[in-house]
């Protein structure tokens, strides 16, 4: 689920991924995908909406309730089911202002079987602000422009699709199954029917050899597409995935932090004539506050960048060490003395120096896939 999502009611509808082949991607390996029934969704959201309606009845004015009533709502599962009204719960304590339809692809059901349920949830909870979804590219490709229109009206606003690079080479060599072309297209096509686009990009996944033409070819898809929002998603290679075991042998060698770095500072020079927000929301991402809207935040953007890579060694592994350990989320943590003080620290405790500070990188950022 995207970060963006986090307050989302979900609803699942299909089960895993129908692709499931990514090399990066740990995710839903060794599930089986599946397509859920309609009917079965209905009853979902129905048991949601019956949830929904005990917390509102429990609540006061202010939308409180006392632990006592909800624990004694919560044990009454004649009327719900425990898994329906823990969801309906925590929908209710984020504002109820969004909902993202599971799992990695749901578009691939039939449109009529997804505008059914979109309908049934627009009548369920008709005040939803954003009702969103994962969708591959091939699959956007393939469905009627008219299709996409009907999802759209029916309450469908928001496309969320991994793109991570616009190179045919690097998509080729991490199995993405789709091509630059592809991408090009499905993105049009979002865009043509009215709905908000979220494109995700990965920065490190062309490794070392093809660094350059994957911020340019990346850069070059998103200028054609000009999607509502680009959200960087920095490369981490667990134990589990394909790619570990191209790592491990030499056959992909992965980049060190600093050239991430001069990858996304090419990838957003590159970004020409298009009015997309960038959004750096993921702990992956070395820059949290690389964010802005083209054009007019780029140069903002830039100079991060540009302030690290203008850095003595010794203070970028200090950076980088702060960063992944939760002590800095901005450059400009740094002219904090007690955060600075805790990363200098974490350094020396862990025998962290600018010479082998990718290699502990590496096994931080694993934790947090």
């Amino acid at each position: 689920m995207p970060p963006s999502e986090a307050n989302s009611l979900l609803i699942r509808v299909t089960r895993n991924c129908p692709w499931n082949r990514c090399t990066f991607c740990p995710v839903y390996k060794g599930s089986r995908f599946s397509i859920r029934s309609v009917d079965h969704v209905k009853k979902d959201i129905d048991a949601i909406h019956t949830s929904i309606q005990m917390i509102r009845d429990m609540s006061d004015s202010y939308g409180r309730i006392r632990r006592a009533e909800m624990r004694e709502a919560a044990g009454n599962y004649e009327q719900t089911d425990p898994m329906a009204f823990n969801a309906a719960l925590n929908w209710f304590a984020g504002g109820m202002n969004s909902i993202f339809i599971q799992d990695a692809n749901s578009l691939i059901i039939k449109p009529h079987d997804f505008i059914e349920i979109l309908i049934h949830l627009k009548n369920r909870f008709p005040r939803v602000e954003r009702i969103t979804s994962y969708a591959r590219s091939h699959t956007i490709a393939r469905i009627k422009d008219s299709d996409l229109e009907k999802i759209k009206d029916a309450g469908l606003n928001r496309i969320h699709i991994g793109l991570e690079s616009g190179s045919d080479t690097v998509l080729k060599m991490a199995k993405k199954g789709v091509t630059k072309a592809t991408h090009v297209k499905a993105g049009l096509k979002v865009k043509k029917a009215g709905m908000e686009l979220s494109e995700y990009i990965m920065p490190g996944l062309g490794g070392r050899e093809y660094s350059k033409i994957h911020a340019l070819e990346t850069a070059d898809a998103l200028n054609r597409i000009n999607p509502d929002f680009i959200r960087l998603r920095t490369l981490a290679i667990p134990n589990t995935v394909e790619l570990f075991h191209d790592w491990e042998a030499g056959r992909f060698e992965k980049c060190t932090d600093l050239m991430m770095a001069q990858e996304i500072l090419l990838l957003i020079e590159a970004l020409n004539g298009i009015t997309s927000v960038v959004k750096s929301d993921h702990i992956l991402n070395l820059f949290e506050t690389v964010e802005g809207t083209l054009p007019r935040d780029k140069e903002s953007m830039l100079e991060i960048i540009r302030t690290f890579l203008a850095m003595e060694p010794e203070r970028q592994c200090v950076y980088q060490v702060g960063r992944r350990l939760g002590f800095f989320s901005r450059i400009s943590d740094m002219d904090s003395p007690h955060r600075l003080r805790k990363a200098e620290k974490a350094c020396r405790q862990f025998g962290i120096t600018a010479e082998n500070v990718d290699e502990v990188i590496d096994e931080l950022m694993k934790r947090f896939i």
